[in-house]
């Protein structure tokens, strides 16, 4: 008896290794409860100023319904060249996740020349706790880049199972000036950007696990997995098929590169990467230029996310 007591668990581990729980879901108001406002300076010093929860419901940036969330940036103001960026939003949950699957089903993303979009997770002690950027851009170029950024010693096989191209293969941020290991999604534009929108978006996935880090999309006008589409209470990664981006642990020990995470969604202008490219990027004026003067060209920069559900 003792016996198979003991080794039931182990059983039962390894046959459900793709399985998850439902433990948090996050839709309309819920994310206003589960994630809190960070009006911070930008750390990548974009030309955005973000603005805390009671301005960001004054001004429309963020509200809620009961199938809707939407965070938004001002679409309206010309900016004095001297005076603050932008105005936008960061949020950042409240809880941390550690190995995780975490489905996201979004309507639409921000869209528009300036704009630096994107929702990842971070840990506390950056970079050597660790950072997933699942959904990120930059001046409306599509695809979509998956990349992770750590600190020093954590690389990645040249050659993986994934439908994306890896761009990179050492993660550790000091090492590549904070370039990170990124896989491009393929050339599809409805990963990403008008062509995501397009199409009505579509669903992201992320699963952390000491086995690595994997990412997969879906597209609303495409076919994605029956749990993905509904939400269910439990998932199984095991037939989601080939994912978009893959992050082996072989040599990159996920248990010791990510530490507990926070999930963050925000919309950022120019700065670090979206400034620095803005000219290979087909975009009139300058970055800051373009978004001082230029409001109107942010009406469609925004997410408006139907739910996100994570799993453990």
């Amino acid at each position: 008896m003792w016996g198979f007591l003991f080794f039931l668990p182990l059983l039962t581990g390894n046959a459900l290794a793709g399985q998850y729980q439902l433990t948090d879901s996050y839709a309309g108001q819920g994310f206003l409860d589960g994630f809190y406002f960070e009006a911070i300076s930008d750390p990548t010093r974009g030309r955005v100023n973000y603005v805390d929860a009671g301005t960001a419901s004054q001004q429309n940036l963020t509200y809620a319904s009961k199938n809707h969330f939407i965070l938004r940036a001002d679409f309206t103001s010309y900016l004095d060249p001297n005076g603050p960026g932008r105005n936008s939003v960061r949020i950042k949950s409240n809880k941390q996740y550690t190995t995780s699957v975490m489905v996201f089903n979004l309507y639409h993303m921000p869209t528009g020349c300036g704009t630096w979009p994107a929702i990842w997770t971070v840990g506390n002690d950056w970079p050597n706790q660790g950072e997933i950027d699942m959904l990120e851009g930059i001046n409306d170029v599509a695809p979509n880049q998956v990349t992770l950024h750590t600190g020093s010693g954590c690389t990645m096989p040249a050659s993986r199972p994934q439908t994306g191209t890896s761009g990179g293969d050492n993660c550790d941020s000091y090492a590549t000036n904070n370039v990170g290991c990124g896989v491009r999604l393929t050339s599809s534009n409805s990963n990403y950007g008008h062509g995501f929108n397009a199409n009505g978006g579509g669903w992201y996935a992320i699963e952390r696990s000491t086995n690595g880090i994997k990412v997969w999309f879906w597209s609303r006008a495409g076919s994605a997995p029956q749990d993905v589409q509904h939400g269910t209470s439990t998932v199984n990664t095991d037939n989601w098929g080939m994912p978009a981006a893959d992050f082996p642990s072989g040599s990159c020990d996920i248990s010791q590169y990510f530490g507990p995470h926070n999930i963050v969604i925000n919309l950022d202008f120019c700065g670090d990467w979206a400034g620095a490219a803005y000219a290979q990027s087909g975009c009139p004026s300058t970055c800051v230029d373009f978004v001082n003067n230029n409001p109107g060209a942010f009406q469609d920069s925004y997410f408006d996310i139907a739910w996100l559900n994570v799993y453990t």
